[in-house]
């Protein structure tokens, strides 16, 4: 059995390496701007929507947007 935890949120890295602030991708995906912050301090967890924009805007895929743990049982 596999088990799949979320790790840490690579949002903020994805909007840097994009060469973005994080007031340019609130503009760009139309997410309040207090939202982005929490995403990118881990307080809040993107919702599958918000994951999927961001995936379109940052050219990755949604998975690249956590860390993830796996763990073989």
């Amino acid at each position: 059995m596999i088990r799949v935890s979320r790790g840490r949120c690579l949002l903020l890295d994805r909007i840097m390496a994009k060469g973005w602030n994080q007031a340019e991708f609130s503009r760009r995906s139309g997410m309040h701007p207090r939202v982005v912050s929490d995403i990118c301090r881990d307080r809040l967890i993107m919702r599958p929507e918000q994951q999927y924009v961001a995936s379109l805007l940052l050219d990755c895929r949604m998975e690249d947007l956590y860390e993830w743990k796996i763990t073989y049982v």
